[in-house]
């Protein structure tokens, strides 16, 4: 056995009910790390372009890397991978919680799903074996019910499940863990709901090979005490929501489907009155001290909102919340249950209502829904995951309906909803909007606030801070961190537990733990060109679909002015934006239509030149 991995994933098909061993090559694990990487290889090996995302050709990859299985703190996570049927491209969703730790001790490194079952079905593999079993009664169950009725028949397994919103194909239905762990944004609800897979249940006797064990305990013991020591009294015990009144302070807080920058009633939806007025419980990820997640207990509208399925995050507060200019954190609370019951991205759902909103104010469309309204803002959730009335055309995404409605204020990119992060109080963060190839997505690199203070990344090349409205040398550093998150991401590590910037820089400690996992001595510029490396196959699987520099564009309304707040009149011109992303290009060695030969050949990649039809 090789230390760090298992050198094989399972291969299951649907279609022909078998069970297979996929067979990994141990120059992979060298080029490609894990999770990001690998996920990414399987997918230029086995998914030929042009498939239908909801159909049986395309492919359902769960990965881990070299740290799931091995109780890191931050490593309690994994990574989907498929074709998107939000974006038409290859996308990936990491999603924490516990299933990952059971993975990375399943004698597999990650599970590849193909073809499509006529009936429902769940995948169980546990202790080493793999089951196809009957899912007939568990369709149409929430997340809940599933895994409930699932770990009754399986034991302690961990589940990742889909709710009514996948089995009803919604365009933006995700994958649910422990009841309230989202593997959200592509939709990949839809995809397993395509393929009549219900359930994936995962549990784990089996232990890696480490290479230095004593080191990785001693690393492992370090890194805890440093992670409660700088984040649990801050992170830990506000949440993510925490950051709402920083946000909104800067003028950067999404608000009105991004005409404003700033919420009034902001501190009504703050993390400080979660932690005041709702919350329960502080939850974990495996291993993780600094307990960041929410569980919440309340009720609306003579509902009641069940600690079971977790509490709202900052997204979820954010678009439910100053996007839809709806101050009722018990609404909010519920529509957050509801997305998890359902399986929904809480993002999109967000946003799209907002949109529906604004369409409402302009009599685009025959319904009527007022900003604020927080009762109408929680049954959409309900309409869309059931596809009822006006749910059944926003189950479709907003970008078809934008084009149905002739609109120009759909906050999407390629098809993917716009996250609760506003890029024009965030230049930098602009340029990750445009060319990601998984649509708009906040966590493809850093954020300009960030990058505003001292010291920064040194080692990266990366050290006087830079103002957060400034365009001029943002292409350079978007691209070191996306590279440097893109590493991060081939780990499979949390981002809230790897700092970037700062004093509490961690990549020398993230090193350690590579070293002491795989005996692979990196440094800053070996860590950056697997990074960079990662990235360039996802690129290049989306430039196989069409996916031409031509599409890297923001929404309109971010050309235009922010109204209000501390960033009001700042915007990202087209002219601004194409300056930054011909500069980025530049840096990255990509043409129009993605990595020239030229960039593969430098990153050890020949095999792939001469792939892109330019």
């Amino acid at each position: 056995m090789k230390t760090g991995h298992f050198g094989r994933y399972l291969d299951v098909s649907l279609t022909k009910r078998s069970i297979n061993d996929y067979q990994i090559p141990d120059e992979w694990y060298q080029k490609f790390l894990g999770g990001r990487g690998i996920g990414a290889r399987i997918m230029l090996e086995e998914l030929e372009p042009g498939i239908d995302p909801l159909g049986p050709d395309n492919i359902i990859v769960f990965a881990t890397g070299p740290l799931q299985g091995l109780s890191i703190p931050g490593g309690g996570r994994h990574l989907l991978m498929a074709k998107s049927p939000k974006t038409n491209g290859i996308s990936g969703s990491y999603v924490g919680g516990f299933l990952g730790q059971q993975l990375g001790k399943s004698g597999y490194d990650g599970i590849i799903i193909r073809g499509a079952s006529p009936e429902p079905k769940y995948l169980v593999l546990k202790d080493g074996k793999a089951n196809i079993k009957d899912a007939t009664e568990l369709w149409g169950c929430d997340t809940a019910t599933t895994e409930n009725k699932i770990r009754k028949k399986e034991g302690d397994v961990r589940v990742a499940s889909i709710g009514l919103a996948g089995e009803n194909l919604v365009k933006f239905s995700c994958v649910i863990h422990d009841k309230n762990r989202a593997a959200g944004r592509p939709g990949f609800g839809a995809v397993m709901g395509s393929k009549k897979l219900k359930a994936v249940a995962v549990s784990g006797n089996r232990s890696k090979k480490v290479h230095e064990p004593n080191l990785l305990s001693n690393t492992r013991k370090e890194f805890t005490k440093t992670l409660y020591t700088t984040k649990s009294d801050s992170l830990g015990k506000y949440g993510t929501s925490g950051g709402v009144m920083a946000l909104n302070e800067r003028g950067i807080l999404p608000t009105k489907n991004f005409k404003l920058g700033e919420f009034e009633d902001a501190e009504k939806i703050s993390g400080q009155t979660i932690y005041d007025k709702i919350l329960k419980h502080r939850d974990t990820c495996n291993s993780c001290p600094i307990r960041c997640k929410r569980t919440v207990s309340t009720k609306f509208n003579g509902e009641e909102v069940r600690p079971e399925y977790g509490g709202p995050e900052y997204e979820t507060v954010a678009a439910f919340g100053s996007l839809c200019m709806n101050s009722d954190l018990n609404a909010i609370a519920l529509a957050n249950q509801k997305c998890n019951q359902h399986g929904l991205d809480t993002i999109s759902t967000g946003v799209t209502i907002a949109f529906l909103i604004e369409a409402s104010e302009k009599n685009l469309l025959d319904y009527e829904i007022e900003w604020g309204d927080s009762k109408k803002i929680v049954d959409l959730v309900d309409r869309i995951a059931n596809r009822q009335g006006v749910g059944d055309r926003l189950a479709e995404g907003i970008d078809k309906l934008e084009q149905e409605l002739n609109s120009n204020f759909a906050m999407q990119i390629k098809g993917q909803e716009v996250p609760m992060h506003e890029p024009r109080g965030k230049k930098g963060l602009g340029i990750s909007y445009a060319t990601t190839p998984r649509g708009a997505n906040h966590m493809e690199g850093i954020h300009d606030t960030q990058l505003e203070q001292e010291p920064l990344a040194p080692e990266l090349g990366v050290s006087e801070s830079i103002d957060r409205f400034r365009f001029e040398g943002k292409a350079r550093v978007m691209k070191i961190f996306e590279d440097l998150r893109s590493f991060t991401n081939s780990l499979i590590l949390c981002a809230f537990t790897t700092d970037m910037v700062g004093n509490n820089y961690s990549f020398e400690t993230v090193r350690k733990f590579i070293k002491a996992v795989t005996g692979n001595e990196l440094d800053s510029e070996g860590m950056l060109t697997i990074g960079e490396r990662n990235y360039l196959l996802l690129k290049l699987l989306s430039s196989q679909e069409g996916h031409t520099s031509s599409r890297d564009r923001l929404p309109k309304r971010f050309y235009q002015s922010l109204k209000n707040g501390a960033a009001e009149g700042e915007s990202i011109p087209q002219e601004k934006l194409q300056q930054m992303l011909d500069k980025y290009y530049e840096y990255r060695g990509y043409d129009q239509y993605g990595p020239t030969d030229r960039k593969l050949r430098d990153l050890n990649l020949a095999e792939f030149t001469n792939r892109l039809n330019r």
